[in-house]
């Protein structure tokens, strides 16, 4: 009798042992700090560590502030999906939002991933560094890029 119980109870662990695995290369995505109305799209990269195909039955945002997009498509072991999500970043103020991703992982069918960051008007524009500069599109923005190189010129006879 303790041999049956036994081998019942190897068999279950290795049938545990043998299924499909979710994984995410991070359950929190942090905006930082982010002007009004920019780009709230970001990913989240889900892997199937398991050894049978991972499917996302629903992804689930907690509010209509946000809107997760994914495929059902299965998800093979060893191989990655992204799961894309979108903040509307026109809303001001700090947040943090709760996405539910549910799957056949049978250990964790039910996973919670977080988004969270600041949406403030405040926020300096970010400097980037392009190889051309982009056409202005109106005639204020022409004379205030005239007046920014002429103001970067100054500062860099000054040094």
């Amino acid at each position: 009798m303790k041999k049956l119980i036994a081998g019942i109870a190897l068999f279950g662990t290795f049938a545990l042992a043998s299924a499909q695995t979710i994984t995410f290369d991070k359950t929190t995505f942090d905006y930082g700090t982010v002007k009004p109305s920019s780009d709230g799209t970001r990913f989240f990269t889900v892997t199937n560590t398991g050894d049978k195909p991972l499917v996302l039955s629903n992804v689930k945002a907690s509010c209509g502030c946000t809107t997760p997009e994914f495929k059902t498509d299965p998800i093979m072991p060893g191989k990655s999906a992204q799961i894309k999500v979108g903040y509307n970043t026109a809303i001001n103020g700090p947040f943090n939002k709760m996405i539910e991703v549910f799957s056949n992982d049978p250990a964790n069918s039910r996973t919670v991933i977080y988004i969270k960051g600041n949406v403030d008007a405040n926020t300096p524009a970010t400097v980037a560094v392009a190889a051309a500069p982009a056409a202005p599109a109106t005639k204020a923005e022409a004379k205030a890029a005239k007046k920014a190189e002429k103001q970067a010129k100054k500062v860099a006879a000054a040094k």
